[in-house]
């Protein structure tokens, strides 16, 4: 060996991973903080505790005839910047929450568990645990047990304030309870479900509407809002799914369209089957003051803004013309805002006909 390698390695301190970037003190502080908001998230069918390999959830199937696991996955999206740049960071995780096990509840699954994944620059103890506090309080909106997940460290990747958040939801159904498109008949009713706002869709737009073309400030005070846009923008996404579930059980409902990216014409084209349409009236709601905003400062037109956001309804319940009243007092009973949105139609046969025919909204937003 050289004399200069031995000169360099008696004056180098040794390399460490915290030098690097990554402190497992940290992170085994951060497991602490957030263990008492995973034992808070749970069911009966939990077995052990958060620090394992795996978590493990036991399916009561004296309980089910036919059980039939569905399984999603899905992330926040760049509502999560806004999350960064107030330092707000315990809401963000209902709206993952929400994202995912709305989309179990379409297919009539009872959301079970849930673990997320949270990747970080850096591992701030009290971020994480205001991360996972709102997953928490999420799992407990949805039902559903907080089965443990992932903190990742990656310095030199991200930032030391930067996040991302993602997981995977597992929920159950009967065989014969699944609900879908293979379940839709002419006559059928669309009932709509408010939503809170924009819920966990469309913030690329909207931010660069409201942030960089308005140039408005998320701590400046809205009038039309009644408080600041941050809070605006952070308003956490409703949880349908237990809402749902007790719909189901009360009356009968064919399908559900969780209404996400795409707007609500694309999604609940999803679960119309070919043949049929829903026709829809945009005169039946007013959309949220948030989204006419958006419209205006950014001179988006009302196509580009149904595509992009949900316009004021999160979630659509497909139900007999029978049972229509019935889903109304259930979901008033139950504080979700609810009306019926249109019905649904044979679709004349139509050589060239395409998903996007299965789904026809009439009329106009009043005041919109």
């Amino acid at each position: 060996m050289s004399e200069d390698l031995l000169a360099g390695s008696a004056q180098s301190p040794n390399a460490t991973y915290a030098a690097s970037g990554v402190s497992i003190e940290a992170g085994d502080e951060a497991v602490e903080k957030m263990r008492p908001w995973a034992q808070r998230a749970t069911r009966p069918e939990v077995l052990g505790s958060l620090g394992g390999f795996a978590g493990l959830f036991q399916l009561k199937l004296d309980r089910w005839k036919e059980p039939v696991l569905a399984s999603s996955t899905d992330g926040v999206g760049t509502k999560l910047a806004v999350a960064q740049a107030l330092d707000v960071h315990d809401t963000v995780g209902i709206d993952l929450v929400a994202m995912v096990v709305d989309d179990l509840v379409v297919s009539g699954a009872e959301p079970l568990f849930l673990q997320d994944y949270i990747a970080v620059g850096q591992v701030v103890p009290e971020r994480i645990e205001a991360l996972v506090k709102g997953v928490s309080e999420g799992c407990v909106q949805a039902g559903c047990a907080l089965l443990g997940g992932e903190t990742a460290e990656h310095p030199g990747m991200m930032a030391p304030g930067e996040y991302d958040i993602s997981a995977t939801g597992v929920g159950v159904v009967e065989a014969e309870a699944m609900l879908g498109p293979d379940k839709v008949r002419p006559g059928d009713v669309v009932i709509a479900m408010g939503s809170s706002g924009l819920h966990s869709n469309g913030y690329s737009l909207a931010r660069h509407v409201l942030l960089d073309i308005a140039r408005m400030p998320l701590e400046g005070h809205v009038e039309e809002f009644g408080r600041t846009l941050g809070e605006e923008l952070l308003e956490p996404t409703r949880i349908y799914a237990k809402d749902c579930l007790a719909l189901a059980a009360e009356a009968e409902v064919r399908t559900f369209a969780h209404v996400t990216g795409g707007g609500l014409a694309a999604n609940l084209a999803r679960v119309i089957p070919p043949g049929l349409t829903a026709v829809l009236d945009r005169g039946t709601w007013t959309p949220d003051p948030v989204f006419g905003l958006i419209a205006q400062r950014g001179r988006v037109d009302a196509a580009e803004m149904e595509r992009t956001f949900n316009m004021g309804i999160g979630m659509v319940a497909v139900v007999t013309a029978e049972d229509v009243d019935r889903a109304l007092a259930v979901l008033t009973a139950r504080h979700v805002p609810a009306w019926a949105l249109g019905e649904v139609a044979k679709q004349p046969t139509v050589e060239g006909t395409t998903e996007d025919d299965r789904v026809v909204v009439r009329g106009d937003h009043p005041r919109f």
